[in-house]
């Protein structure tokens, strides 16, 4: 039998004149379909929060729907009428303390935040208000 000799470590084809294109067709199509994911995942917007409000709610509203709920309520410490910094407050409503949770500026925005705490330093105690 005539034809080039096989080196070493090469396979011998079954059939001399078997085309090759299909075996290059499978990792071409596995490229072109790997691309075609990757710009579609590139091209999707990243989920983004809805924004606070425009219009900033009330300090007093804050308090109520957010702070309220657990302070003066038998769940955390009383916290009006105590005097307390409006920083301290700003950092322990967005960091969390022990059983606080922290509140990301979806939930309360920068503008209400700095708001209720100015309120909270201002407030006097309500003898409705009980706390821990």
């Amino acid at each position: 039998m005539g034809g080039r000799k096989r080196r070493r470590g090469e396979k011998m084809s079954s059939s001399p004149h078997r085309p090759s294109w299909p075996r290059r067709l499978v990792p071409a199509a596995m490229i072109v379909g790997l691309a075609a994911v990757g710009a579609a995942v590139a091209t999707t917007p990243p989920a983004i929060e809805p924004p606070p409000s425009a219009t900033p709610r009330p300090p007093e509203t804050v308090y109520k729907q957010t702070c309220g709920y657990c302070h003066g309520a038998n769940v955390g410490p009383v916290i009006r009428g105590r005097g307390l910094e409006p920083d301290a407050i700003k950092y322990m409503v967005r960091h969390g303390l022990n059983g606080m949770p922290a509140f990301r500026p979806t939930e309360i925005s920068d503008a209400e935040l700095a708001a209720v705490a100015e309120w909270i330093k201002a407030s006097k105690a309500d003898p409705k208000e009980h706390g821990r």
